[in-house]
């Protein structure tokens, strides 16, 4: 089954990015043409070609095919604070119809669509709109990335109780170790793995210089069977 897939995360820093990297690479292994999207990123730098942000760009180069940046981050600011901040500072609220334009057009051109969110789940993108909504707008099931920290636990289970609150489809969880110096480790994912109402899809340890196939090998099997 193709489709749309789409990953948040428990806070900014937690690691969505390399889990969506990790997750593109892993399809691609399964012979599925993957596409990747980040629709909102703030903080980015001034080139030649417009103002690109890192980690857009490295989603873009994961992409099984060439498309154009716009096409993978069509909101882009310079200053690395909250979208609505940065949108309204722009003079250019963020619309949900827009992005959901983007995003189906992406979706004809490849078998699955990675979708990246920003910040967590409730980060304002204006005046009377979150996240929540944008996931709800695009209606795909959702991968949460926990990253593993001191606080992860109260984090975890407030996001995720949001997510089953805001009535999007919660497939699954993954463990991101963040802190190399966190105490108990294994104790709080066992704990997470018990208050969770999804299963957990992976377990990626600290790893200082991560490349997509890294982290894709801790996320084979049940990751790939939830998505299904």
């Amino acid at each position: 089954m193709s489709g749309g897939l789409f990953v948040t995360g428990t806070d900014t820093g937690c690691g969505k990015t390399e889990i969506t990297l990790g997750i593109m690479y892993n399809l691609q292994q399964q012979g599925e043409s993957v596409l990747g999207m980040k629709p909102l990123a703030s903080g980015a730098e001034t080139t030649d070609e417009g103002l690109r942000n890192e980690d857009a760009l490295r989603i873009q180069a994961q992409c099984s095919q060439e498309i154009p940046y716009s096409s993978v981050n069509p909101l882009v600011y310079q200053p690395p604070i909250s979208p609505h901040l940065a949108a309204r500072a722009k003079g250019q609220p963020i619309r949900l119809d827009e992005i959901q334009q983007a995003y189906n057009h992406l979706q004809g051109q490849a078998d699955r669509v990675v979708v990246e969110g920003v910040g967590g789940w409730h980060v304002p993108l204006g005046d009377s709109i979150t996240l929540a909504d944008l996931a709800r707008t695009l209606d795909l099931p959702m991968i949460l990335v926990v990253g593993v920290r001191l606080g992860c636990l109260n984090h975890a289970l407030m996001t995720a109780e949001c997510i089953l609150n805001s009535g999007v489809q919660l497939k699954g969880w993954v463990a991101n170790l963040v802190d190399p110096e966190m105490h108990a480790v294994d104790d709080n994912i066992l704990t997470l793995q018990s208050w969770l109402p999804a299963p957990c899809l992976g377990e990626v340890p600290y790893l200082e210089a991560p490349s997509p196939e890294q982290v894709a090998t801790y996320l084979d099997g049940p990751l790939l069977d939830a998505i299904q």
